[in-house]
């Protein structure tokens, strides 16, 4: 019980009071991603400076897991090169195929409370929409 209610109150936390959801004046990488089977849409932004993440941001609309699971992403990311930051990306979609280690979970700090989402399939698309998006943007 303890665990759920530690992830109810981070997830209603970053949905209600994300600290990266605002436009990015500057930003120099932007990138939609959408799930067409829920109609979640991000626009993420990322201000690249000499191989590091300087700054990022989303916007957009969804449910409560895409719009957390964006906002914790970025906590993490900001800041990291970009080899980094797929890093992170990766173990973050190992972690919700529950392929992850317990040790490596402490990396992805708050965004480690989503693990659980692997049981609700339905989800699973919600959680990784940001994760996907700053994939795709980065290897470009």
């Amino acid at each position: 019980m303890e665990t759920r209610t530690f992830y109810s109150e981070v997830l209603t936390d970053h949905n209600l009071h994300p600290g990266h959801k605002h436009d990015l004046p500057g930003a120099n990488q932007a990138l939609e991603g959408v799930n067409p089977s829920c109609g979640d849409d991000i626009w993420l932004r990322l201000k690249l400076e000499n191989g590091k993440i300087a700054d990022g941001a989303f916007s957009g609309d969804g449910c409560a897991i895409s719009q957390a699971s964006a906002d914790m992403m970025l906590d993490l990311v900001i800041g990291k090169t970009r080899e980094d930051a797929l890093r992170l990306s990766q173990l973050f979609l190992r972690m919700i195929q529950g392929q992850a280690g317990e040790e490596e979970l402490e990396e992805l700090g708050e965004a480690a409370v989503l693990r659980d989402i692997s049981h609700m399939p339905s989800r699973v698309k919600c959680a990784v929409l940001g994760w996907h998006t700053l994939e795709e943007m980065l290897r470009a």
